[in-house]
């Protein structure tokens, strides 16, 4: 099953930073932030540029950085930047928008990372307070 699709970024990161980071959307897709603004938290998901090559997408297995056990996992299992496609998601928190600009705290990318899209946060949909991981997720940086 290999096929083909169509990738349109719609913006990028201009300054990169957990504490404070820009996000330009590109012109036409500005009309899309409309109600953006009432909600707190968004989901960023973003291409990996920097590993976005044959060898970085090859990579199958890795032993996750930053965490105090060291344990090999699929990519599949844990946040590794290497990975068949090399998308990146994070929850950030909104706190500005001036015109086609976000600004927000918490985004993991790096500046000049393209955006893929830009979901709104809900709670009720996105929290799952019961969820089951694994023991060695427990120590280490929040991801």
């Amino acid at each position: 099953m290999r096929g083909e699709c169509e990738l349109r970024f719609v913006g990028k990161v201009e300054a990169g930073g957990t504490e404070e980071a820009m996000v330009r959307i590109l012109p036409e897709f500005c009309d899309a932030l409309k109600g953006v603004d009432g909600f707190s938290h968004l989901i960023i998901l973003y291409w990996l540029h920097l590993r976005d090559d044959e060898t970085e997408r090859s990579v199958l297995q890795v032993v996750p950085r930053r965490h105090t056990r060291n344990v090999k996992v699929g990519v599949f299992a844990c946040r590794s930047p290497s990975r068949p496609n090399p998308i990146g998601l994070c929850v950030v928190k909104l706190t500005k928008i001036e015109g086609c600009i976000l600004t927000v705290k918490g985004l993991d990318a790096l500046e000049g990372s393209p955006i893929i899209d830009i979901k709104p946060y809900i709670p009720r949909a996105d929290s799952v307070p019961e969820a089951q991981v694994p023991e060695w997720t427990s120590r280490g940086p929040p991801t």
